[in-house]
């Protein structure tokens, strides 16, 4: 007992000692550093004192004094008149407001600058998930990937991030020729001036909008059609793309749950085939799926799972 109450004494002297030495520590950097931030104080040059910064956010009434509502200078106003000096109801229905945001044409040949440009890339940049799923071979392909997953059973394997990795490899391969082609006859001739923003835009969705035609079923397009209570002649061309958009989607996924339902048909067997067995063994307390996974993986190996699968679907677009 008596040498455990040397051991706790010595402790708390130890921590004693540190506390002072922080202590002395700070209050030493106190002494420093607030004489040199006081020194360095902004002196007012008529009163050679330190100057005070004044806070005035007292609001301004530009109907009495207009010249509070400055921009900087005398010369730029935020008001491009005085207040309650309009005349006529076009003068009224202006906008009095100098800081307004214009948007000029280069020497008025029907391009846009670049700051503009600049801020058309980013607001599709925010928007490319969206179109990736919408507009190319992305949503079959994840689709097919994870009812090939479920139907092995294997839960996370492969994760989700391997599957999304996969899928947008596979979609920049098969949409390769069509961007391609959308880029040689919108995005070229347009930086070339060649073509105007409306022609860019027209052919540059020309092979997107072929791709997608030729990947939707008519039973689609005739259903949104009708929603819209607009009469089709059976061409491409009538066809907008608030309509052909929806109609691929809709194909993809009835095209990706075909090809899911072929793929769970022989692991369904195995499963079948496992839980007779242990019926008949009496084994009816153990989980048929954790008897008949590692048959299914050894099937999907041995029939060389992979390369069928991703082979027969990406034949699926040609």
């Amino acid at each position: 007992m008596e040498q455990r109450g040397r051991e706790n004494l010595s402790g708390l002297v130890k921590k004693f000692v540190t506390t002072a030495s922080l202590a002395t520590l700070m209050i030493s950097f106190l002494l420093f550093a607030v004489p040199e931030v006081l020194a360095n104080e902004p002196i007012d040059p008529r009163t050679n004192t330190p100057s005070q910064v004044i806070d005035d956010t007292t609001p301004t009434d530009p109907t009495v004094d207009p010249d509070t509502n400055l921009t900087g200078t005398q010369e730029e106003r935020t008001n491009i008149r005085e207040p309650g000096s309009d005349e006529d109801a076009e003068q009224l229905s202006e906008l009095n407001i100098a800081n307004t945001v214009t948007i000029q044409y280069d020497n008025g040949n029907g391009t846009i600058n670049g700051a503009l440009r600049i801020l058309i890339i980013l607001t599709l940049i925010a928007i490319a998930p969206l179109l990736l799923i919408m507009m190319t071979s992305f949503t079959r392909i994840i689709v097919v990937l994870h009812f090939t997953r479920a139907a092995i059973a294997t839960q996370t394997a492969p994760p989700n991030q391997v599957l999304l990795g996969l899928a947008l490899f596979l979609t920049f391969f098969i949409m390769q020729p069509t961007i391609t082609q959308a880029y040689n006859e919108g995005v070229l001739p347009f930086e070339r001036g060649e073509i105007t923003q409306e022609q860019a835009f027209e052919r540059g969705m020309a092979p997107i909008r072929t791709f997608m035609y030729r990947q939707t079923q008519v039973d689609d397009v005739r259903l949104f059609m009708d929603i819209a209570g607009t009469e089709w002649d059976g061409e491409l061309d009538s066809i907008p793309n608030t309509i052909l958009v929806p109609s691929f989607l809709v194909s993809e996924l009835r095209t990706a749950f075909i090809i899911g339902f072929l793929l769970y048909v022989p692991f369904i067997v195995i499963d079948m085939v496992v839980a007779s067995v242990l019926m008949s063994m009496g084994m009816m307390m153990l989980p048929p799926t954790t008897i008949s996974m590692p048959f299914k993986i050894l099937l999907f190996v041995l029939a060389d799972g992979w390369n069928l699968v991703l082979g027969n679907l990406v034949r699926t677009f040609y």
